[in-house]
């Protein structure tokens, strides 16, 4: 694409309000892991919630609090979106290491994408959104059909549209990558192989990027990711959006960060509520940000 084009797009980006202006629900955080003596001790990001008609499926991992603590499967449900009933066959899934998922329904099947243990990148499906079947890691290929370089692939995010399924995947939150497949089965890096996003060069996302979520508004796709500054110690992160006509050029809203740096809110997704959005983080706990004119 030359740099006119790119010009052109980035004029045709606009940043609506209902997508970018949010106020915290007043009863945070709406969900959090149950503690000491229960099998979620702590919960880790990017938890996913799906609605379907008006109601709510959450999928949450739970684990013993340590780094090295197997990472396993949860899942609650809600009819309002605030208020949560957790499975009582919780965790639901514990036989391979499960963290920041994300699920797809297409057709009758739930594909949930989620990263295994060291961050390498799975696929798992389910008919009822309880009871999942790992498929196996993710094979994703350069550009010229040979696997990628060894190390973590993860934070995947999947979106299907027109018969083509295509994966976001981040490197160790250096920058984020494209790769497409017609079947699940092989991807293949976009792009010539380099990252559609990159941190910076505001100082919000400086440090560290992950794509959360993807979404297409008004013929516009949104990304939700999330970033954090190069001078904070501990890192704090950010949940921001950024906007593309073709998936592959994005563009920074000018506003961001959506979410305070010191809230430390990250794994990001907007929910339809009616003609709006709604806004959850899912962080170490789950917190809720309702349109600005709610």
């Amino acid at each position: 694409m030359t740099g006119a084009s790119q010009i052109v797009l980035a004029e045709e980006i606009s940043f609506p309000k209902v997508l970018t202006h949010f106020v915290p629900y007043q009863n945070n955080p709406i969900f959090e892991a149950d503690g000491p003596g229960h099998w979620d001790v702590k919960i880790r990001e990017r938890g996913w919630i799906l609605k379907e008609g008006d109601f709510y499926h959450m999928w949450f991992t739970g684990y013993d609090g340590t780094r090295e603590g197997q990472k396993m499967l949860g899942y609650a449900a809600s009819c309002d979106g605030i208020h949560w009933t957790r499975s009582p066959c919780n965790p639901i899934y514990d036989t391979h290491w499960v963290e920041d998922m994300m699920v797809v329904k297409q057709g009758d099947t739930y594909h949930m994408f989620a990263e295994g243990k060291n961050d390498i990148a799975q696929h798992l499906v389910s008919c009822d959104a309880i009871n999942w079947k790992r498929v196996g890691p993710l094979d994703v290929r350069l550009a010229n059909g040979s696997p990628i370089p060894a190390g973590p692939y993860g934070t995947p995010v999947v979106w299907f549209e027109k018969g083509q399924w295509f994966l976001f995947y981040e490197r160790r939150d250096a920058g984020i990558w494209l790769a497409s497949s017609p079947d699940l089965k092989v991807w293949t890096n976009l792009n010539q192989d380099q990252p559609v996003m990159k941190p910076g060069p505001k100082a919000y996302d400086q440090k560290m990027i992950a794509m959360n979520q993807i979404l297409k508004y008004q013929g516009t796709y949104y990304m939700i990711f999330h970033g954090t500054a190069a001078a904070q110690s501990p890192s704090l992160w950010t949940t921001n959006i950024a906007a593309s006509k073709d998936m592959l050029h994005w563009t920074k809203y000018p506003g961001n960060p959506l979410t305070p740096p010191e809230a430390n809110q990250s794994s990001g997704v907007l929910i339809p509520d009616g003609n709006r959005f709604r806004l959850y983080t899912m962080h170490n706990q789950v917190d809720l940000n309702l349109p600005l004119e709610h």
